[in-house]
């Protein structure tokens, strides 16, 4: 007892550690969440054309359609992979004795009217489509023809290492564009999926097993996690459902379908021992943790991942209470290289004797 009460003063003459905000960024490229590049695009695209890369299936397409409707624009598509030179060109005809070329309406529309024009697959054009995208793109011009004014361009794509279908880009063509690099945000993805239906069990398996959310893409063709493949999941499941067709067995195909191997076992062994409640339910009372076998680990998991990204809720919760329900490995687990952290929630009492537990 006496070498707990000696860790707890020396846990309150520890100074808190700098913010987040405050630590140098380790990233040589930055990145952006999706709600962050949306502000870009309603800021940037009237001027600028934008190019926002990602790993596949993490939302671009959607923030571009949605933050142009937002601003009252509809939004033309232009699919990079299915399109030739003369779809961006145009096509010549004869008028008098030159020859006049008429671009394709999605390109212009008749009507005059500003509208956000959405490159998407940029990087996997050929090479002379993105050539014939050049006076577009810093011009805003298709020949002899101008968007109308305020009109928007927005480029999407997945990145070289993504193992995706991307061509080189010349300098010519990444000088014409703001390259805007787009991560996944667990916070932001369970906003959209609350808002959106998404299942409460898909919803609460993300929740706490955050790193499922986007998983690298595999070496070897095969299914693999995105936010995409999370949302396809709940709604499979949906449809199983309402046909009286989801059944263990049914729930496994389909998650092994459509997310990489560990996340599909894992997700159906939590749905085989019980469904999870969000981590701040555990945070906050401790008892409601299952108590056993996958679903109790995925459960601390998310707790420990909602520590580490100092969401607002957990500062109100009983930090010290949480600890002391634990298990001493448990408690090892969720302390682990967040000692800091939980001392500033309060659990100074619950931190000492974890960290006597660990020192012996």
């Amino acid at each position: 007892m006496k070498a707990v009460q000696e860790l707890t003063r020396a846990l309150d003459s520890v100074p808190a550690p700098a913010e987040s905000g405050e630590i140098a960024a380790a990233s040589l490229t930055p990145t952006v969440t999706l709600s962050e590049a949306e502000a870009l695009v309603a800021a940037l695209a009237e001027t600028q054309a934008l190019l926002l890369l990602s790993p596949p299936g993490v939302g671009k397409s959607e923030i571009v359609r949605r933050v142009a409707a937002t601003a009252g624009l509809p939004c033309r598509s232009l699919l990079g992979t299915q399109i030739a030179p003369e779809d961006v060109s145009g096509i010549p005809r004869i008028v008098g004795e030159r020859a006049v070329f008429c671009p394709p309406r999605v390109l212009l529309p008749e009507d005059g009217a500003p509208f956000c024009l959405f490159l998407d697959e940029l990087p996997a054009a050929a090479p002379d489509v993105q050539r014939a995208l050049y006076s577009l793109l810093l011009e805003r011009r298709l020949g002899e023809h101008a968007l109308p004014a305020g009109s928007w361009v927005v480029a999407a794509g997945n990145r070289a290492e993504d193992g995706a279908l991307v061509r080189a880009m010349s300098s010519a063509l990444v000088n014409r564009v703001a390259i805007v690099h787009v991560r996944p945000d667990v916070g932001e993805w369970l906003a959209w999926a609350r808002a959106s239906g998404v299942r409460a069990d898909v919803a609460a398996f993300v929740a706490c097993e955050p790193g499922a959310l986007c998983r690298p893409v595999p070496e070897e063709p095969g299914p693999f996690s995105t936010p995409r493949a999370w949302a396809m999941l709940s709604s499979a499941l949906d449809r199983l459902e309402a046909r009286g067709a989801l059944s263990p067995a049914a729930a496994r195909a389909i998650a092994h379908g459509l997310l990489s191997p560990e996340d599909a076992a894992s997700f159906c062994a939590v749905a085989d021992d019980g469904p999870l409640a969000p981590p701040e339910r555990y945070l906050a009372d401790p008892s409601a943790l299952p108590p056993r076998g996958a679903s109790r680990w995925s459960a601390l998991r998310g707790v420990r991942a909602l520590v580490a990204r100092g969401a607002p809720d957990v500062r109100v919760a009983r930090a010290d209470a949480f600890l002391r329900a634990l298990g001493p490995e448990e408690r090892v687990f969720v302390v682990l290289d967040l000692a800091d952290v939980w001392r500033r929630l309060g659990a100074r009492a619950a931190l000492a004797e974890a960290l006597a537990e660990m020192t012996s």
